[in-house]
């Protein structure tokens, strides 16, 4: 009797901790952490870019934004699914632990997650507009196209890929209609940012992509053309880093620019030094540290006012 009540709790416990390992595994699959630092990124964007003059409570508390942040959070989870889906042989190779950690959840419940938050994102689009719901299943279609089709050729993967990762904040930027200079320049420093991440992130991958036959820029072009590639670009960098600092409204976030720029010399240095994989895992997790400070920098613009926009 006692023996079988263990037995009995002991499958209880298990069932438990595989729901709990599920869970896990769907969040390694949607990058839980990446789609936070998304939502923090298109408040405080919100806040400090878009709409300078709303008070902040009028923002954080506008339902139809709310809305558009939970479309975005949908359908970039999606995005991250279908994407794991397609690149689940290449991961086995690139990311080994992350591999065995993403197929805990088997394919078909990941497909079925899939189109029920494309669903959702469709739905809470349109509830803010039709307009709204025609952006998101474009961005549905097209996050659906790139880890089909055109992540697996050069120019076309890497272009397409930093196009995708921008558009959560193309929808704010649409939300609010607000078409200052500095929005441009600003969105091209990211644009930029987010194309050097992507080549890194090829270079790091470079042995999976291979074997599984994509056509990336290192691959296709050569490890040496990459490099000076990135460098071209980190040069390209400084053009909207000198003109934001021309702007006052940028604030106290000019000391981040500041910072990114000295970052991005060492990180050219470390680019150039040797052509390994751990090399280029740092210098990826530094494209990462620059774009999450970035995202948490945008609070320090407009700090004159902040309190009585506060209020």
């Amino acid at each position: 009797m006692e023996d079988s009540a263990n037995k009995s709790n002991t499958t209880g416990s298990s069932k438990q901790y595989s729901i709990f390992y599920k869970f896990f595994s769907l969040l390694s699959v949607v990058r839980g952490y990446n789609i936070l630092i998304i939502v923090i990124a298109q408040y405080l964007a919100s806040i400090f870019i878009f709409s300078p003059t709303t008070k902040i409570k009028e923002v954080l508390f506008d339902v139809d934004l709310f809305y558009v942040v939970l479309a975005s959070v949908c359908v970039i989870a999606a995005g991250y699914i279908i994407n794991n889906f397609y690149d689940a042989e290449k991961d086995k190779i690139n990311r080994p632990v992350k591999s065995k950690i993403d197929s805990i959840v088997n394919q078909k419940t990941k497909l079925n997650i899939y189109f029920f938050l494309n669903f959702l994102g469709f739905v809470f689009g349109f509830i803010v507009s039709w307009r709204a719901a025609l952006f998101f299943t474009i961005y549905i279609f097209l996050i659906w196209f790139y880890s089909h089709k055109l992540k697996k050729y050069p120019l076309t993967g890497l272009l397409s890929a930093a196009v995708i990762s921008i558009l959560p904040f193309f929808v704010i930027f649409v939300y609010y209609r607000n078409f200052s200079k500095v929005i441009f320049v600003h969105a091209l420093f990211v644009f930029i940012v987010l194309l050097i991440r992507e080549l890194v992130k090829e270079l790091e991958n470079l042995k999976g992509d291979m074997l599984q036959n994509y056509k990336t820029v290192p691959i296709h072009y050569g490890e040496l053309f990459t490099k000076k590639l990135i460098t071209f670009l980190i040069v390209l960098t400084f053009v909207p880093m000198y003109v934001l600092y021309a702007y006052p409204e940028i604030g106290y976030m000019k000391y981040y620019f500041y910072g990114t720029g000295i970052i991005l010399v060492v990180f050219t240095t470390i680019l150039w030094r040797n052509s390994t994989k751990r090399n280029y895992l740092l210098l990826h997790n530094i494209m990462k540290l620059i774009i999450i400070v970035g995202v948490f920098s945008l609070a320090l613009i407009d700090t004159s006012i902040l309190i009585n926009r506060i209020l």
